[in-house]
């Protein structure tokens, strides 16, 4: 696996962010405004912006974390879920009323898993090259990057809807994430191969299955750890703060597959469409993927991005969901909300105390 740090991707990364951005042509302007126009009129009632913290308690909540998260998501009608992966402690829930509904679509996030599935049932190996153009082919780290739906397509078909479930209820979709959080639900998941596309699909977009921004940050947390699904607590009086203790779900045994989840999450963030999570300012190079598409289940433009940094040694893992009615709703902006987020603690030194309290398997 490639270390993390400033890499020579990274310094062009930074290079290319410095140069000026052209002038939208009066054209393009008027086709964004007819497009955001007619986004507006398929989901009504679901803002692009609002104050998403109005109903929280956050008394127990960590201060720093939560005073990042809050400026980072800002006017977006959305919510962050920040965890210590190393120990499932939920450091602050932004919009609980958000997090604690019954889920949504994950769009491309479930595209880590689909290739931890594929790698560990010896489907693909890092190396294989998938058509997925006339002339075009990609192997795993570069179709994590680009998100690219017809690689992960071709996985789920070649592995079928019983080995995609069965990864995906391993890594706790579709159950509870938490520890006696009594407002949270557990999504869904899929008996059979949804109508709609099948479990091509499902592989590529998430049909048919609805997670919560609490599974995902579990799920965020197992990959920056090392493969232990903690149950998420979330302290609510001084007494559970002073008594807390981490409780294990599983332990997933996803070591040694790790390293190529996590080099094509690396590289989303340096090239691909998680780019824009990337601090050019810091050391702690965070690692992620990001999610787009329409949910038809709750009628909505979605955005996700699931995260951690820094990608040696995990200080905290992030769920980002963004809903709304317009273009702005993507996982291009999810992931811009986790950067402005990780930029924020950075400059309050947050990652200067982080020493490696767990140890991560290279896999080799």
């Amino acid at each position: 696996m490639k270390q993390s740090g400033k890499s020579g991707i990274a310094i062009l990364m930074a290079a290319m962010f410095a140069l000026p951005v052209p002038a939208m042509p009066a054209g393009a302007a008027a086709s964004t405004r007819s497009r955001t126009r007619r986004y507006a009129n398929r989901y009504p009632g679901v803002p692009t912006f609002a104050d998403s913290t109005s109903a929280d308690d956050a008394t127990y909540d960590d201060p720093e974390v939560r005073a990042a998260a809050v400026a980072a998501l800002g006017r977006y009608n959305g919510a962050v879920v920040a965890v210590d992966p190393n120990s499932g402690r939920i450091l602050t829930i932004v919009n609980q009323k958000l997090a604690f509904s019954d889920g949504y679509i994950p769009c491309s996030t479930i595209k880590p898993t689909v290739a931890l599935a594929a790698l560990e049932e010896n489907v693909i190996t890092p190396d294989t090259m998938l058509k997925v153009g006339r002339r075009k082919y990609m192997n795993l780290t570069e179709a994590m990057a680009r998100s690219n739906n017809e690689f992960f397509e071709q996985l789920g078909l070649r592995m079928g809807f019983d080995t995609v479930s069965k990864y995906g209820r391993l890594l706790g979709l579709g159950e509870l994430a938490g520890y006696n959080l009594s407002e949270e639900h557990p999504g869904s998941f899929p008996t059979t191969p949804p109508v709609r596309g099948g479990v091509a699909r499902m592989s590529s977009y998430g049909e048919g299955i609805q997670v919560t921004p609490l599974q995902l940050a579990a799920l965020a947390a197992a990959f920056a750890n090392g493969g232990t699904l903690y149950y998420l607590q979330y302290p609510q009086n001084k007494e559970e703060v002073a008594s807390f203790t981490p409780k294990v779900k599983r332990e997933l045994n996803i070591a040694p597959i790790l390293p190529e989840i996590r080099e094509g999450m690396l590289a989303a963030v340096l090239y691909g469409t998680g780019k824009s999570s990337y601090d050019r300012g810091g050391d702690e190079l965070p690692i992620g993927k990001t999610g787009t598409c329409d949910d038809r289940t709750n009628p909505s433009k979605i955005g996700w991005f699931l995260t951690y940094a820094d990608e040696t040694h995990p200080k905290i893992a992030l769920a980002v969901l963004l809903r709304g009615n317009t273009r702005r709703v993507k996982g291009p902006m999810a992931a811009q909300v986790a950067g402005i987020m990780y930029r924020r603690l950075r400059e309050q030194n947050y990652f200067a105390s982080n020493k490696p309290s767990v140890t991560i398997s290279s896999g080799n």
